[in-house]
């Protein structure tokens, strides 16, 4: 007789954290920040999942510089190496409505509108997304995730056989 298997939480084995400035300038630091975190894990330039990442760091950093920014207050970049996937967080100080939708509740931007286009990326490129109020207040923090390919989940060594 053997036991039911229960899901495991996903382990985190690699973290990498910095705060930036709410300004446009931040925005890219924050993406050029995320390609080479992935790389010295193992995850290359280039690849599908650093791609992915890239363009979801991108998006959620442009949102928090935009959408969430306060004065004199920076924005959080946070990237995480759990079993199988990398998770992105981006946080910002801004509370209150509007939140951004949520996943399935992305409107699609009409055809010629100038923006509107950033969660759509997000929900297209993520595995799994969602948007969260920040620990520690205040604000909000949008979480997604890429899973990475079987062969890539053991770079250089860092990750459980996938």
């Amino acid at each position: 007789m053997t036991a039911p298997s229960t899901p495991q939480a996903a382990a985190t084995v690699r973290t990498f954290a910095q705060r930036l400035s709410a300004t446009p300038r931040g925005a890219r630091l924050a993406r050029h920040l995320a390609l080479n975190q992935l790389d010295a894990w193992g995850i290359p330039y280039g690849s599908a999942p650093a791609e992915a990442v890239a363009a979801i760091v991108a998006e959620l950093a442009a949102n928090a510089v935009t959408h969430g920014r306060i004065p004199g207050r920076d924005f959080e970049l946070r990237l995480s190496l759990v079993t199988g996937s990398v998770r992105i967080e981006v946080s910002d100080t801004r509370v209150g409505p509007p939140l951004p939708p949520g996943p399935g509740h992305v409107p699609q931007p009409d055809g010629l509108a100038e923006s509107g286009r950033g969660l759509v990326l997000v929900e297209a490129y993520a595995d799994r997304w969602e948007v969260v109020d920040r620990v520690p207040p205040p604000g909000k923090t949008v979480r997604a995730e890429v899973d990475l390919p079987p062969g890539r989940r053991r770079a250089r060594g860092l990750l459980a056989p996938g």
